[in-house]
């Protein structure tokens, strides 16, 4: 069930008509009514991996109660611990990365002469695994860390698990911030719920406007690349940073509006990335809910940039590179990571990194030269990395920046469109898109508008606008791209 469809928009009115008349009565029962719309909605894709995700938060669940019991006795809650990594781990490596370590692997063989007869599995990846496969072992790690006590309440976990807005592509919640809303029982806020409509409204509007204009155009300049000239090579590079921008921190949005229709609060995990004056900044408002998910359960334990230069370039790496692997089976992925901690280890080194903590142009109107500079610097960089996210494999990746480069037939370029608007129209869309986030750059997203300084028919206005720029310019409806992660 997609949250840009038809489907979804009635499940969610029936969902939030009993959940607010009949079912939020008490705490069990208002998380049971979550656990069991949570199973539907994941059961749309395929119903056979709710067991799936019954099984991981069965095992995540016994061993946040075993490490409580093994209280005093580190070597016993370690083992805890790890069986519960080693499962769901394991789970993951093999649902979305076993015909990738045998494929390679067989390559390999076949190198040094050997021809092992062994055939690959066709293996169903389930929607969203990495994602609740993650939710899930930040709470055994925060058990056994002391930052959470171990929940008795298996409903209330299993509901944590797999509370819909977010289960499929994120954010990413931490047991400690998310896991303790289930404990609460939530009164109608009205204000909070028309806010949390308008966040949906905007993350549509990213999802269904710019970024499903912009995959028809990348999608199809990707496919031909070879006899396509360089501008418009470039063109579909700019496109594909809007689009997978537009989808995540669209879906981003529309599950952090949705959860607040029922009370709860999600974790921000998009601040305007493409406003970074550097790369470290970029990085700091990018995927937030995986970042530091990595940074706290990876980079710090591995002893961050505490130690020696040598050990701080070694994690910086391994950071990286684990989080592009993250993404997918692909050395695509794998070398996108690597060249995004090329990009920020000499800041890192220098000193840098924790430089534009701050707003870009907090309390002006426009960048300074130095910080459009930055910005513009950044986002360059970043397209160019995103080529090897988006390219099927390495060597066509460079092969599309060398056709770039070339500026082959550039001056006979042209823009192409879509079905849905023109090229100039979609340059408008994007304009627009850029514009209303950069004024709203201080606000948790751009349809936060301040009754105090605005009347009430210009906030209104601008939600119909953004409601008529779905109806008039949205595209046919396609998934979304981390649903593959």
């Amino acid at each position: 069930m997609l949250f840009n469809s038809v489907d979804f928009l009635v499940f969610l009115a029936i969902t939030y008509f009993l959940y607010w008349s009949l079912l939020n009565k008490t705490v069990p029962i208002r998380n049971g009514f979550i656990l069991v719309v949570s199973y539907y909605f994941y059961g749309c894709w395929d119903w056979r991996f709710l067991g799936l995700i019954a099984f991981m938060s069965t095992v995540c669940f016994l061993s946040g109660l075993g490490i409580k019991r093994c209280e005093g006795n580190t070597h016993a809650a370690r083992v805890w611990l790890i069986s519960a990594c080693l499962v769901c781990f394991g789970m993951l490596g093999v649902f979305k990365y076993y015909n990738f370590f045998l494929e390679n692997a067989l390559m390999l063989l076949d190198a040094l002469g050997m021809n092992p007869n062994v055939s690959s599995m066709r293996v169903i990846l389930p929607v969203g695994i990495s994602f609740f496969t993650f939710q899930a072992m930040s709470y055994v790690i925060d058990v056994y860390r002391g930052d959470i006590q171990a929940t008795r309440d298996w409903v209330a976990f299993f509901a944590y698990i797999s509370f819909f807005p977010q289960l499929v592509a994120g954010p990413i919640e931490r047991s400690t911030k998310l896991l303790p809303q289930f404990d609460l029982l939530y009164r109608r806020d009205y204000t909070s719920s028309a806010d949390g409509i308008r966040q949906m409204l905007w993350g549509f509007f990213k999802k269904i406007v710019v970024a499903d204009n912009c995959a028809i155009i990348v999608n199809d300049v990707y496919a031909n690349y070879e006899a396509l000239p360089s501008g418009v090579l470039a063109y579909a590079a700019v496109l594909f940073a809007f689009q997978i921008y537009g989808d995540f921190s669209g879906y981003s949005d529309i599950a952090i509006g949705c959860a607040r229709l029922f009370g709860f609060r999600l974790m921000r995990n998009f601040s305007y990335p493409y406003f970074s004056r550097s790369i470290a900044e970029f990085w700091r408002r990018w995927h937030i809910s995986l970042s530091t998910w990595f940074r706290d359960y990876l980079y710090f334990p591995l002893g961050g940039s505490r130690g020696s230069k040598w050990m701080t370039v070694r994690n910086v790496l391994l950071l990286f590179v684990v989080s592009g692997f993250w993404h997918g089976a692909n050395w695509t992925f794998v070398f996108w990571g690597a060249l995004n901690a090329c990009y920020f280890l000499p800041q890192l080194l220098i000193g840098r990194n924790r430089m534009h903590t701050d707003n870009v142009a907090d309390g002006r109107r426009l960048p300074s030269a130095t910080e459009l500079g930055g910005m513009l610097t950044t986002f360059s960089a970043t397209v160019v990395a995103w080529v090897f996210f988006r390219a099927e494999s390495v060597s066509k990746a460079f092969r599309y920046l060398a056709a770039i480069g070339s500026f082959k037939d550039f001056r006979s370029s042209y823009l192409p469109g879509t079905p849905f608007c023109s090229p100039l129209t979609l340059l408008g869309i994007i304009c627009f898109f850029i514009c209303l986030e950069w004024m709203q750059r201080n606000k948790p997203h751009p349809l936060v508008l301040d009754e105090r300084k605005m009347p009430t028919f210009i906030r209104w206005l601008v939600d119909y606008g953004v409601l008529g720029l779905i109806f008039l310019f949205g595209a046919t409806q396609q998934t979304f791209i981390y649903f593959q992660f």
